[in-house]
């Protein structure tokens, strides 16, 4: 019956059984130490006055002494109910808050799912979590399914704008390959002036980034879904692999490359992790500058790049991870810019994988950028 009560009805009938049955053991306690004092006193005259000088003593003398034990017996009384009640309201206050520590988090254990789940959301484990429905029908209910509910909305708008970005992604492909086979058919063909060469070779140039852009915006919204292929993968030997594909461009940019790889195996998708660590790398070499150099460093459960470069002020650093954001200031090696999605896919497939991503600016310049797998070894 207790069960289907409200939870203002329950802590209220906790609380109120919990100071009647405090009170009512007070009460005892207090009876039982007035009931031993008084018992123990039953001589009021005590030693004031032996029987042989009350048949001499003038009825004044038996009147003061009767007095004198009567104040004796009335301070022993009241020194024995302060001292031995005080020990007896210190243990029963004890009791009655060892017995409401353990009522309360018995009645506050399904907010305490309600938060975990928060936090296990919070963490990137996905949207797709709901809290599922126990016990009665009280204020706690109701607010487990108030946050399904928003989780419910949350969920319907993420998916909605991460199809959106797919969907628009690869629509875009098609006109934008047509696009590159016209122009490479124009300025192939016999008889093209220079000119046209020329302006040929600069459209291929900006259709070329605008499907890398395409590829960028594609591939974040790809990692920002959960992983339905995951399997285990070496993260060492995806970073060695990358700075092997990558060296020609490092030569090129005048960056000298160095590692220091150790085991390091997650559980996740081999591609997204491949992507995660190409764009690390590249990222490092173009800003950079000539005669600097690039760092990659693996061990259990982590994953370092650094680099020389420009210098980076801290409060920069966290705008470098969100999408489209670029330090104009900042010249690259390679001469492009890039299109300011590196950081932000490699945030977001971390995220998926659940790992968390730092990065801290060098004290000459540089970035050294850390990702850190959760419970990985």
């Amino acid at each position: 019956m207790i069960g289907r009560w409200s939870v203002r009805g329950r802590l209220t009938a906790l609380y109120g059984g919990l100071f009647v049955l405090a009170g009512g053991a007070l009460l005892a306690v207090t009876y039982l130490l007035v009931w031993q004092s008084l018992n123990g006193r039953l001589q009021p005259f005590g030693d004031s006055m032996n029987l042989r000088e009350l048949r001499t003593a003038s009825p004044e003398d038996v009147i003061a002494s009767i007095r004198a034990a009567q104040v004796d017996y009335r301070d022993d009384v009241v020194e024995s109910l302060v001292t031995r009640g005080s020990l007896a309201l210190l243990c029963v206050a004890l009791i009655a808050v060892a017995f409401g520590w353990l009522l309360a988090r018995s009645a506050l254990q399904p907010l305490h799912r309600i938060t975990e789940a928060a936090r296990r959301i919070a963490a990137g484990h996905g949207l797709h979590e709901r809290i599922p429905p126990t016990g009665p029908r009280d204020e706690v209910a109701e607010l487990a399914e108030t946050f399904n509910a928003m989780l419910d909305r949350l969920d319907r708008a993420f998916d909605g704008q991460r199809r959106f970005v797919a969907d628009a992604s690869h629509e875009m492909r098609t006109p934008l390959a047509v696009k590159r086979a016209l122009i490479e058919v124009s300025i192939t063909r016999p008889g093209a002036s220079a000119d046209a060469k020329q302006l040929g070779a600069e459209l291929l140039e900006v259709n070329a980034r605008h499907e890398r852009l395409i590829d960028g915006l594609l591939t974040l919204a790809d990692s920002e879904n959960e992983l339905t292929e995951r399997s285990r993968t070496s993260v060492s030997d995806i970073a060695e692999h990358v700075l092997w594909q990558s060296k020609a461009t490092a030569d090129q940019a005048g960056v000298d490359l160095h590692h220091d790889m150790a085991p390091c195996e997650v559980v996740g998708d081999p591609v997204l992790l491949e992507r995660l660590v190409r764009n690390l790398v590249d990222n490092a070499i173009r800003h950079n500058h000539r005669g600097g150099w690039v760092d990659v460093d693996a061990g259990p459960g982590v994953l370092v790049v650094a680099n020389t470069g420009p210098k980076i002020e801290p409060y920069e650093v966290e705008g470098l991870f969100r999408p489209f954001r670029r330090l104009d200031r900042v010249a690259t090696t390679t001469g492009d810019r890039g299109l300011g999605l590196g950081l932000s896919i490699v945030r977001a497939i971390a995220a998926a994988h659940g790992a968390t991503v730092t990065a801290t600016p060098g004290a000459d310049g540089g970035l050294a950028v850390t990702v850190r797998f959760a419970g990985e070894t």
